[in-house]
């Protein structure tokens, strides 16, 4: 299937629109969202493997790892959760306004917190704030096809059919906005770890900076179901 130009619901749009351009000055909760995203997708995918066990057994140690690229200026979230497929994709990240956008954009307008976005089911476009383009890469538990979703969030966004998907899972690409580079420093993730996501059951790693390296636990909380 070739790549599809797709716009975002008005909605979204409007949404999109107040993010980017907010002068929240905690934006460092991007991290949370995406994260928090990355955890619930894992327990998707754990609690569909009681069905299908299948879905599970190729990986099924699940875990969420940030990476940086600092030459490229990108910070990726990545998990081995249960994974998007196409219309999920399209559903989840972009036409279908979900019923929380507009109560979220409501909050903000008359309370001014951004810092809310996760209540709503809408975290992911906090990724906006930092991150003048976001690319999705990611393959659905027991499905062969990988997908992308690229977006830099002032209309539109594409979406195509990737090889270089994960085997399961989901990367969140950020490409950070030259006055954001904050978010490339490993030490400064790992205080926004500590900070909000501690308490996420899924372990949470990041990658290290040579190839041989050891990946880093930032998070303390033990999964509950060991």
């Amino acid at each position: 299937m070739s790549e599809e130009t797709l716009r975002f619901e008005a909605e979204v749009s409007r949404l999109l629109d107040i993010v980017a351009n907010s002068l929240y000055s905690n934006k460092e909760i991007f991290l949370r969202e995406l994260i928090s995203n990355a955890s619930d997708a894992c327990d998707r995918l754990r609690y569909a493997a009681l069905t299908q066990p299948d879905l599970i057994a190729g990986d099924p140690d699940l875990s969420i790892t940030l990476s940086v690229d600092q030459d490229a200026g990108t910070v990726t979230v990545a998990d081995n959760g249960m994974g998007m497929n196409r219309d999920e994709l399209i559903a989840n990240l972009g036409t279908i306004a979900r019923s929380g956008t507009a109560a979220f954009m409501e909050q903000v307008e008359n309370a001014g917190d951004v810092n809310l976005i996760g209540q709503f089911g809408v975290g992911f476009y906090s990724a906006f704030m930092v991150a003048e383009a976001v690319e999705v890469l990611t393959r659905k538990a027991g499905e062969t096809g990988g997908w992308r979703w690229v977006s830099s969030g002032t209309g539109d966004f594409t979406v195509a059919e990737s090889e270089d998907a994960p085997v399961q899972g989901t990367k969140v690409i950020l490409s950070l906005k030259p006055d954001e580079k904050e978010f490339l420093e490993r030490e400064r993730l790992r205080q926004i770890v500590k900070t909000y996501s501690d308490h996420i059951t899924i372990p949470v790693f990041l990658a290290p900076e040579a190839k041989d390296g050891t990946a880093e636990q930032l998070n303390s909380a033990a999964a509950i179901w060991t």
